[in-house]
Protein backbone atom coordinates (compact mmCIF):
# COMPACT_ATOMS: atom_id res chain seq x y z
CA UNK A 1 0.00 0.00 0.00
CA UNK A 2 1.38 3.41 -0.99
CA UNK A 3 0.10 6.76 0.23
CA UNK A 4 1.37 9.84 -1.58
CA UNK A 5 0.60 13.52 -1.05
CA UNK A 6 2.17 16.77 -2.24
CA UNK A 7 1.94 20.37 -1.06
CA UNK A 8 3.34 23.59 -2.52
CA UNK A 9 4.88 25.84 0.15
CA UNK A 10 5.56 29.52 -0.47
CA UNK A 11 8.75 29.71 1.56
CA UNK A 12 12.46 29.11 0.95
CA UNK A 13 13.62 25.51 1.15
CA UNK A 14 15.84 26.25 4.17
CA UNK A 15 12.86 27.58 6.14
CA UNK A 16 10.72 24.56 5.23
CA UNK A 17 13.57 22.27 6.25
CA UNK A 18 14.11 24.14 9.53
CA UNK A 19 10.42 23.73 10.46
CA UNK A 20 10.40 20.05 9.49
CA UNK A 21 13.72 19.09 11.10
CA UNK A 22 12.98 20.71 14.48
CA UNK A 23 11.32 17.60 15.92
CA UNK A 24 11.35 18.94 19.48
CA UNK A 25 9.08 21.82 18.42
CA UNK A 26 6.58 19.83 16.36
CA UNK A 27 4.14 20.24 19.24
CA UNK A 28 3.88 23.96 18.36
CA UNK A 29 2.40 23.34 14.90
CA UNK A 30 1.89 19.62 14.22
CA UNK A 31 -1.68 18.36 14.89
CA UNK A 32 -0.95 14.89 13.47
CA UNK A 33 2.18 13.71 15.30
CA UNK A 34 1.90 14.37 19.01
CA UNK A 35 4.41 14.02 21.85
CA UNK A 36 7.36 14.06 19.45
CA UNK A 37 10.85 13.40 20.73
CA UNK A 38 14.15 11.80 19.89
CA UNK A 39 14.62 8.31 21.29
CA UNK A 40 18.18 8.10 19.90
CA UNK A 41 20.20 11.11 18.84
CA UNK A 42 19.18 14.74 19.12
CA UNK A 43 18.94 15.88 15.49
CA UNK A 44 17.27 14.69 12.30
CA UNK A 45 20.20 12.73 10.86
CA UNK A 46 20.74 9.20 9.59
CA UNK A 47 20.60 6.77 12.51
CA UNK A 48 18.41 8.95 14.72
CA UNK A 49 15.25 7.41 16.13
CA UNK A 50 12.28 9.67 16.58
CA UNK A 51 9.10 8.87 18.41
CA UNK A 52 5.61 10.30 18.12
CA UNK A 53 2.01 9.41 18.68
CA UNK A 54 -0.62 9.49 15.97
CA UNK A 55 -4.20 8.43 15.74
CA UNK A 56 -4.89 6.40 12.59
CA UNK A 57 -8.18 5.07 13.99
CA UNK A 58 -9.70 5.33 17.44
CA UNK A 59 -6.79 4.78 19.82
CA UNK A 60 -3.48 6.64 19.66
CA UNK A 61 -0.49 4.65 18.44
CA UNK A 62 3.14 5.38 19.38
CA UNK A 63 5.48 5.10 16.39
CA UNK A 64 9.29 5.07 16.73
CA UNK A 65 10.85 5.04 13.27
CA UNK A 66 14.58 5.13 12.57
CA UNK A 67 15.97 7.65 10.08
CA UNK A 68 17.62 5.60 7.33
CA UNK A 69 18.49 8.46 4.96
CA UNK A 70 18.82 12.19 5.51
CA UNK A 71 20.06 14.81 3.09
CA UNK A 72 19.09 18.09 4.80
CA UNK A 73 16.76 20.22 2.75
CA UNK A 74 16.33 17.52 0.10
CA UNK A 75 15.24 14.13 1.39
CA UNK A 76 14.42 12.26 4.60
CA UNK A 77 13.51 8.59 4.90
CA UNK A 78 12.48 6.87 8.09
CA UNK A 79 11.15 3.41 8.64
CA UNK A 80 9.71 1.26 11.32
CA UNK A 81 7.69 -1.83 12.15
CA UNK A 82 4.57 -1.82 14.29
CA UNK A 83 1.59 -4.18 14.69
CA UNK A 84 2.75 -6.46 11.87
CA UNK A 85 3.21 -3.66 9.35
CA UNK A 86 6.51 -2.37 7.99
CA UNK A 87 6.42 1.29 6.96
CA UNK A 88 8.86 3.42 4.98
CA UNK A 89 8.11 7.15 4.88
CA UNK A 90 9.96 9.38 2.41
CA UNK A 91 9.86 13.17 2.28
CA UNK A 92 11.25 15.12 -0.70
CA UNK A 93 11.86 18.89 -0.65
CA UNK A 94 12.15 20.34 -4.18
CA UNK A 95 12.44 23.98 -5.18
CA UNK A 96 9.56 24.73 -7.52
CA UNK A 97 7.58 27.80 -8.58
CA UNK A 98 9.50 30.11 -6.24
CA UNK A 99 8.85 27.91 -3.22
CA UNK A 100 9.09 24.29 -2.18
CA UNK A 101 7.15 21.28 -3.35
CA UNK A 102 7.08 18.88 -0.41
CA UNK A 103 6.23 15.30 -1.34
CA UNK A 104 5.37 12.58 1.16
CA UNK A 105 5.41 8.92 0.09
CA UNK A 106 4.56 6.19 2.58
CA UNK A 107 4.98 2.54 1.63
CA UNK A 108 3.37 -0.04 3.89
CA UNK A 109 3.82 -3.81 3.72
CA UNK A 110 2.93 -6.79 5.87
CA UNK A 111 0.24 -9.38 6.41
CA UNK A 112 -1.99 -7.11 8.51
CA UNK A 113 -2.56 -4.75 5.57
CA UNK A 114 -5.55 -6.86 4.59
CA UNK A 115 -7.23 -6.04 7.89
CA UNK A 116 -6.09 -2.41 7.69
CA UNK A 117 -7.76 -2.02 4.29
CA UNK A 118 -10.98 -3.61 5.54
CA UNK A 119 -11.33 -1.09 8.38
CA UNK A 120 -10.45 1.99 6.30
CA UNK A 121 -6.91 2.69 7.45
CA UNK A 122 -5.59 3.79 4.01
CA UNK A 123 -8.07 6.65 3.65
CA UNK A 124 -7.46 7.73 7.25
CA UNK A 125 -3.67 7.68 6.74
CA UNK A 126 -4.02 9.71 3.54
CA UNK A 127 -6.08 12.30 5.43
CA UNK A 128 -3.47 12.46 8.20
CA UNK A 129 -0.66 12.86 5.65
CA UNK A 130 -2.52 15.68 3.90
CA UNK A 131 -3.15 17.34 7.27
CA UNK A 132 0.55 17.01 8.19
CA UNK A 133 1.74 18.57 4.93
CA UNK A 134 -0.74 21.44 5.32
CA UNK A 135 0.52 22.05 8.86
CA UNK A 136 4.13 22.14 7.62
CA UNK A 137 3.06 24.60 4.91
CA UNK A 138 1.33 26.87 7.40
CA UNK A 139 4.23 26.77 9.86
CA UNK A 140 6.85 27.50 7.20
CA UNK A 141 4.84 30.27 5.58
CA UNK A 142 3.90 31.92 8.88
CA UNK A 143 7.45 31.74 10.25
CA UNK A 144 8.50 33.62 7.13
CA UNK A 145 5.91 36.32 7.77
CA UNK A 146 7.29 36.81 11.26
CA UNK A 147 10.90 36.89 10.04
CA UNK A 148 10.15 39.24 7.14
CA UNK A 149 7.26 41.59 7.98
CA UNK A 150 5.52 43.23 5.03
Amino acid sequence: MIIKAVVQINAPRQRVWDVFADIQNWKAWNPVCRECRFEAGNALVKGACISFELNPLILPLRIAPKVTHCKPGEKVVWEGFRLGIHAVHEFYFAEKNGGVELTSIENFSGPLLIVARMIGVPSRLHALTTQLLEAIRQAAESSGAEAHPS
